[in-house]
């Protein structure tokens, strides 16, 4: 090899580049060399036994889970599909949430504000499952897409009721209340009573949803929606047929 000062400015310039870019895979190969032998050593914590894969996705704990802990899991799931049912929710509705590590704050617990994100959630498999009975999947496509005569969020409150940590999966569900005059009701979901003003406006429509911990067996949230039909293409709210309003309360007969 030349000596350094033999290279015109530009060759030394790019073999700077290539001794610099030769180190950069040496080192990645080497990571990932310690990786895979931590995959291969059994007293290691990212180990993978041979046949098996890891999780797809961070959040989903439960595909880590030890075989015999998942008939113990699948219990609690059951008991509290089967408390959401006893509350007058229908099972069809109920939403799985798993949480994630990252939902959590500094106070150790999942961020209030999560919430919201998890009764839109539920909220949405709602509309799926109106949207389904009011024409199948393209009229659930159409309801969740704002297309033609759809729901829109007027407003919501939350009621929470136990703080929530990872991991933990939560089962959430929306039902409807009766439309009735503008006097103060008193609506209960389990153990809780809260006064909510029900709609006197007939576009509205108003969703009461609860989220139940798997983990602790108990309701950890109550949330309460004011939805307004709305019609997409005019631009406005409107009230819909009685086909809509005999659809949101079939499953409740």
């Amino acid at each position: 090899m030349k000596p350094a000062h033999l290279y015109p400015f530009s060759t030394m310039h790019v073999l700077r580049n290539l001794q610099k870019t030769a180190r950069f895979c040496q080192k990645r190969h080497s990571s990932i060399k310690a990786l895979q032998a931590a995959f291969r050593d059994p007293t290691s914590p990212l180990y993978l036994a041979p046949g098996t894969k890891g999780p797809a996705s961070p959040d989903v704990h439960e595909e880590t889970k030890s075989s015999d802990s998942l008939p113990v899991l699948n219990e609690l799931i059951e008991k509290a599909r089967t408390k959401l049912v006893q509350a007058g929710f229908h099972h069809t509705t109920i939403w799985e949430q798993p949480v994630a590590w990252g939902d959590q704050d500094s106070f150790q617990h999942v961020n209030n504000v999560q919430y919201v994100r998890y009764f839109e959630s539920s909220r949405i498999r709602w509309m799926v499952q109106l949207g389904n009975r009011l024409g199948g999947p393209a009229k659930a496509e159409a309801l969740c897409k704002g297309k033609g005569i759809s729901l829109i969020i007027k407003s919501l409150n939350i009621n929470y009721r136990r703080p929530v940590t990872y991991p933990d999966t939560l089962l959430i569900s929306h039902k409807p209340l009766p439309p009735k005059p503008p006097t103060q009701t008193q609506h209960s979901t389990n153990s809780v009573n809260v006064n909510v003003e029900a709609p006197s406006d007939p576009a509205a429509l108003l969703l009461t949803s609860s989220a139940f911990s798997v983990n602790q067996q108990a309701f950890v949230a109550h949330c309460h929606e004011t939805l307004v039909w709305y019609d997409y293409e005019k631009l406005r709210k409107c009230v819909p047929d009685e086909e809509y309003r005999t659809a949101v309360w079939e499953p409740y007969q």
